[in-house]
C-alpha cells in the first residue's frame, strides 16, 4: 500500500507506545512500516529536497503532534513513551486520531495557534495529508516548475545568437569551459557536420566536449542525433553534448545509450532546470531557512 499520511500514522503510533515502555523513534518507524506493509522502494522514497525519507518525516510529525497534545512524552533524545493521557485516549478506543481529535486538548490548541503559519494553511487546504515540510516543498516545486516553463518559452523565442551565448553561460556556470571568454571563442568555430562548438571539459583544457545546440520546436529524433555522433566520430571525439529547446524521441535516447561515444542529451526542460540551478537568466527574490531545534544544545550531560 502507499505510504500513509501523517494523520493516519497517529493512532497506530500511539498504539505502538501502549506498552508503557520507552521506545526509540527508529523502533516506531520500523513498527509502523511493517503494520502498513510499506515496501522497500517506498521506504527509500525521499522528500523533494532529498534530505529525509517521506515515511520518517510523516511519522515524525505524527509523533510531534501527539507530543504537543500530551499523549506521549520525550524521556530523552529520540526516545518517547506514552503518558497517562495517552493511555486514557486508547481506553476510549477512538476510530482514528487526527488534528481535529487532538484539538480537544488545550496544549495542542495553543501549539497550533503558535505555529499557524502559511505553510500549515497550504497543508490544510490539501486535505491535511501533507506535513509542513511536504507542503513547503510542494509549493517550492510548483514555483520552480512554473519558472522553468516561463524560461523555456523565452528560450524558444530568443535569437539563435542569444541562445548560443546562453548555452555557453550555462556550461561555464556548471564548471566547464574554463572561462566564459575561452568558451565563447570555442562555440561556433568548428562548423563541421553538426558540431556547433567545442568546450573545454576542465579549466586546463585536458579534454574537450563537442556541442550541438538546436533551438527547435519539434522533437529531435534519432537521425539528427546520429548525424551529430557521426561528426564526433569524424573528429575522433568521444564526448558530446546535444542541447535543444524541445525534447528527444525515445529512439534517440535509446540510441545514445548503446554507442561507444559518451553523448549527453539535454532537452528544453532540463536546460531550464540547469538555468535555475546555476542562476542563469533568473534572480533570487527571497530566501527562507528551514530550521529545527538543536537537541544537543539543550543537553546538560
Amino acid at each position: 500500500m502507499a505510504i500513509p499520511d501523517y494523520q493516519t500514522c497517529m493512532l497506530p503510533l500511539l498504539q505502538f507506545y501502549a506498552d508503557g515502555q520507552e521506545h526509540s523513534f527508529r523502533e516506531a518507524i520500523e513498527s509502523l512500516a511493517k503494520e502498513f506493509s510499506v515496501t522497500a522502494d517506498e521506504r527509500r522514497e525521499m522528500l523533494p529536497s532529498g534530505q529525509q525519507e517521506v515515511l520518517d518525516n510523516r511519522i515524525g510529525w505524527a509523533r510531534t503532534y501527539m507530543k504537543k497534545a500530551g499523549l506521549i512524552e520525550a524521556t530523552k533524545r529520540g526516545v518517547n513513551k506514552i503518558t497517562q493521557r495517552g493511555l486514557d485516549v486508547l481506553r476510549k478506543k477512538p476510530a482514528k486520531i487526527d488534528v481535529n481529535y487532538l484539538a480537544q486538548f488545550q496544549e495542542f490548541k495553543d501549539f497550533r495557534a503558535l505555529r499557524h503559519t502559511k505553510v500549515e494553511e497550504v497543508s490544510e487546504l490539501d486535505t491535511s495529508k501533507k506535513t509542513p515540510e511536504e507542503a513547503l516543498e510542494g509549493a517550492y516545486q510548483k514555483l520552480r516548475t512554473d519558472l522553468a516553463a516561463d524560461l523555456l518559452q523565452r528560450l524558444k523565442t530568443c535569437s539563435p545568437t542569444f541562445f548560443e551565448r546562453l548555452v555557453v553561460e550555462v556550461i561555464v556556470k556548471m564548471g566547464y569551459g574554463g572561462t566564459r571568454k575561452d568558451a565563447g571563442r570555442a562555440i561556433g568555430k568548428a562548423g563541421d557536420g553538426g558540431i556547433d562548438g567545442i568546450i573545454k571539459e576542465d579549466k586546463l583544457g585536458l579534454d574537450a566536449i563537442y556541442t550541438q545546440a538546436k533551438r527547435w520546436e519539434n522533437t529531435v529524433g534519432r537521425p539528427e542525433v546520429q548525424k551529430f555522433v557521426g561528426a564526433l566520430t569524424g573528429l575522433r571525439a568521444k564526448k558530446g553534448l546535444f542541447i535543444t529547446t524541445s525534447d528527444f524521441s525515445s529512439d534517440a535516447e535509446d540510441y545514445v545509450s548503446r554507442i561507444d561515444a559518451k553523448v549527453v542529451l539535454i532537452d528544453g526542460e532540463t536546460l531550464a532546470q540547469l538555468m535555475i540551478d546555476h542562476n542563469v537568466g533568473v534572480s533570487t527574490v527571497g530566501t527562507y531557512e528551514l530550521k529545527k531545534v538543536d537537541s544537543d544544545y539543550f543537553s546538560e550531560e
